[in-house]
């Protein structure tokens, strides 16, 4: 069963399942300090997309997705 096209996914490779993680990163040889991008995760893949981030030094948040707020101008 494929989750409602309006339900955010999963940014992991191949996952289909509803997003319960925002993921705010960013890349510093790329982006101004103030930008985030973002991935999506779901419970499963909370914690391998967060160390993936998190080794490079472009983790800069992780909130439930209901809580996200985008930040002005994004």
């Amino acid at each position: 069963m494929d989750p409602d096209p309006e339900t955010p996914i999963c940014s992991a490779k191949g996952c289909r399942a509803a997003a319960v993680w925002v993921l705010a990163w960013n890349n510093p040889k790329l982006h101004t300090p103030e930008r985030r991008k973002t991935w999506l995760a779901c419970e499963e893949h909370r914690e391998h997309l967060s160390q993936f981030l998190g080794v490079r030094g472009f983790l800069k948040d992780v909130v439930r997705f209901k809580e996200w707020k985008a930040p002005e101008g994004a």
